[in-house]
């Protein structure tokens, strides 16, 4: 396996923004949004979430998303206020007003899913079915769970080359990988198969654990990778592994899951060890990249989670025992950050 010669970012952004115009749809033809942070001179997360009676976790990805377009400005008291271009095509009032424009888009699905996520906090049927479940309920179906396993397979096999070839000179001293929730197993296999020193280990719920061991053999790796069968929040990580990764996995689960993960991480690494989190990361601001804030509410839509900053992440890390130690970029607006064990 080797790396692309081409980024296959404007591809893959395609996809991630499939559904982020509706929550900018949401916020404008059902909320008014913009109208009220107008009037009254702007309002915090916790303003609009107070007023709205919305959950915090969407309201955080709505924002992000409307700082990267530009249509809001935040100061250093967190208050968000209109921009030039949302006072005069946003507002309710202008002459300029763009709103019937959007008028179309107000039953849509999505937007009205947006709305229901707003409200609980909780992720929208998959495809916003209104008889199917959720994603992470999803997963346990064998279909289903095949059909996203390899969805998921496809794009790690560029993700993951990238990766193995960015990290490579930090992880020379290490022996076994653990890919936590990693799926097929292919940021595992990208690793290993890079780095010859290496074994590896993917922790992974059934029946995605099946399914990881058949992709696996096929590619003729089983004797460098084994499968463990386990969830990852209640079952025992594997001890004898000295990096752990956490590729495309936190962005899944809220604060608490997280620090729970990272927690079971730091309970089972030796000192010493690396943990990996690769993933699309927002800047520190959370105003961009509108890449990664568009596919955030993609993820806010579908999973318990969003995307973050590394800087949300240090304090959760610092909290558990780890080191921040490094960080850099891949490709498609995806990156990585190392930190090490502490004794």
């Amino acid at each position: 396996m080797t790396v692309p010669d081409t980024d296959p970012g404007s591809i893959l952004a395609f996809r991630d923004r499939q559904i982020a115009v509706e929550l900018v749809a949401a916020a404008l033809l059902h909320l008014d949004l913009f109208t009220w942070l107008s009037e009254r001179g702007g309002g915090t997360a916790t303003d609009i979430c107070e007023h709205y009676g919305f959950a915090e976790r969407p309201v955080d990805v709505l924002l992000t998303l409307c700082r990267a377009y530009q249509y809001l400005e935040i100061d250093a008291e967190g208050v968000n206020r209109v921009t030039t271009k949302t006072s005069e095509h946003l507002t309710v009032g202008s002459p300029w007003y763009l709103g019937p424009y959007y008028q179309p888009m107000k039953g849509s699905p999505f937007v009205l899913d947006y709305l229901e996520v707003l409200k609980t906090g909780k992720p929208a049927n998959w495809r916003s079915d209104d008889e199917g479940a959720d994603w992470h309920e999803s997963m346990l179906d064998e279909t289903f769970a095949r059909e996203f396993t390899s969805l998921m397979d496809c794009r790690g096999l560029a993700f993951g080359q990238k990766l193995a070839r960015e990290i490579e000179p930090i992880i020379s001293n290490h022996h076994r990988i653990l890919d936590v929730g990693g799926g097929s197993g292919v940021y595992a296999q990208a690793i290993v198969t890079a780095n010859s020193h290496l074994t590896g280990v993917v922790l992974e719920q059934a029946p995605v654990d099946q399914i990881a061991r058949k992709i696996i053999s096929e590619r003729g790796l089983s004797e460098k990778i084994q499968v463990v069968e386990g969830d990852m929040f209640n079952d025992h990580w594997p001890v004898d592994c000295d990096i752990h990764l956490l590729s495309n996995v936190l962005h899944d689960w809220d604060f608490p899951e997280i620090k729970r993960i990272i927690a079971r991480s730091a309970e089972s690494i030796p000192a010493g060890g690396l943990l990996v989190i690769h993933q699309a990361f927002l800047n520190d601001d959370k105003n961009g990249p509108i890449e990664v804030a568009e596919y955030s509410t993609l993820l806010m839509h579908m999973t318990q989670g969003r995307c973050y900053s590394r800087a949300e992440l240090d304090p959760i890390l610092r909290e558990a025992g780890f080191q921040a130690n490094g960080s850099g970029d891949t490709f498609a607006s995806r990156g990585y950050l190392t930190a090490m064990r502490c004794s």
